[in-house]
């Protein structure tokens, strides 16, 4: 079965982490992608310490599978001129320059909707392109702590820390994948490219969803709650006499079976807790009562009890998480052959699309691994052409 995006191709100069990740959703689909690198040096992911697959770092495999790789200079002539020629052979240039670097390379989306009208031009950035900050740098952490996520991330009382996953960085290559998407999609019926304007701040800001709105209609400033909630209870993490698990049980019928299974059902009639409203209000008495009940028993005997009546689960390490057996049944670790022979893991992909069922994984490209094949299969150029350019260091 074909893929959902077989036949977009999508030339791809982003380096690191939230511009590759976004171009990596949009190959798992079936898409295209050449990610395009400065002759011997390549994406700076490359080298990234400290865990490395026959020299290769595992870093820059996170985030560039399913991609072929091609070197190219855009800053000599017959590089550019390269460039305007896959250009117009493609669908989507995506880059995370800082602004006014496609204008200085004479790349930006006025100059290619020139070569190519119905090109789509992808630009994720710390700050947009528009804005007082949008000339500054930024990496993940930053992002986050500008956001304003991070201020209310951690345990109550203890320094703001940095989400445990790069989402200042994730969470722009998830928006950017959606946004080329969408612009494909509306291309079909108008013909014509789109420029995508992707922040980081921006996307970041929109993950404060209900604890922003409660600033704007209340004047709220969100405070860490640690693993809790500031609307729901009981929702927490919780010691057991093994490990933690945590537990969600904020609805009536949630809240009134796990008090069953504790064989507290005296609870869900206590004047203190009998809503979700009056949970809310009491929530520091329902706690100290459940800590205590939690530390009776084991976590194992815990989720016995709890995993089939409500939402509960184990708080895994990220070893426990890749071995989890719905996280296997549900391919989201996959195997994929390195250039050397050897089977290499991949994460899967969470998209499934059926019919076209799961997709194919291979591994991240060596550095201007395709460099020739895409020269002569897509711009026919000749062996002794692509071998001067290799001389003249274009590619």
């Amino acid at each position: 079965m074909t893929a959902p995006l077989s036949g977009v191709r999508v030339l791809d100069l982003s380096q690191m982490l939230a511009g590759p990740f976004g171009s990596m959703i949009l190959a798992d689909l079936g898409a295209e992608v050449i990610k395009i690198e400065k002759p011997g040096e390549g994406d700076i992911g490359r080298g990234m310490p400290p865990h490395f697959f026959h020299g290769e770092s595992v870093y820059f495999f996170s985030v560039n599978r399913n991609k072929k790789s091609m070197t190219l200079d855009l800053k000599t002539k017959k590089g550019l001129e390269i460039f305007y020629r896959l250009v117009k052979a493609s669908d989507v240039v995506f880059d995370n320059f800082r602004p006014g670097v496609l204008e200085k390379l004479h790349i930006d989306h006025e100059t290619l909707k020139k070569i190519n009208p119905r090109i789509l031009s992808c630009s994720v950035s710390g700050y947009g392109q528009t804005g007082p900050f949008k000339d500054r740098p930024a990496f993940d952490l930053i992002i986050q702590a500008r956001g304003g996520i991070m201020s209310y991330t951690g345990e109550p009382g203890r320094m703001p820390v940095r989400m445990g996953a790069p989402m200042g960085d994730l969470t722009g290559g998830l928006y950017a994948a959606q946004g080329v998407m969408a612009a494909l999609y509306q291309r079909e019926k108008t013909g014509q490219g789109q420029r995508i304007d992707i922040s980081l701040l921006d996307s970041q800001l929109s993950l404060q969803i209900y604890r922003g709105l409660y600033y704007l209609y209340a004047g709220e400033v969100a405070q860490p709650v640690g693993s809790g909630h500031v609307s729901a209870n009981p929702i927490r993490a919780f010691k057991t006499k093994t490990f933690d698990i945590v537990i969600d049980a904020n609805t009536d019928k949630f809240f009134q079976e796990l008090v069953g299974a504790m064989d507290r059902s005296h609870l869900a009639s206590d004047p203190r807790f009998v809503t979700r409203a009056d949970r809310l209000k009491n929530k520091e008495a329902l706690y100290a009562i459940l800590e205590e009940i939690f530390l009776q028993k084991t976590g194992e005997e815990w989720l016995e009890l709890l995993e089939g009546r409500l939402p509960a689960g184990p708080i895994n390490t990220v070893d426990m998480a890749l071995n989890d057996p719905q996280v296997l049944a549900r391919n989201m670790v996959v195997e994929a052959t390195h250039r050397s022979g050897e089977k290499m893991k991949l994460l899967g992909t969470p998209i499934k699309i059926s019919p076209a069922g799961e997709p194919k994984f291979n591994p991240p490209p060596a550095l201007g691994e395709h460099t020739g094949q895409i020269l002569q299969g897509l711009l026919n150029l000749s062996p002794a052409e692509i071998q001067e350019l290799r001389e003249k260091k274009v590619i």
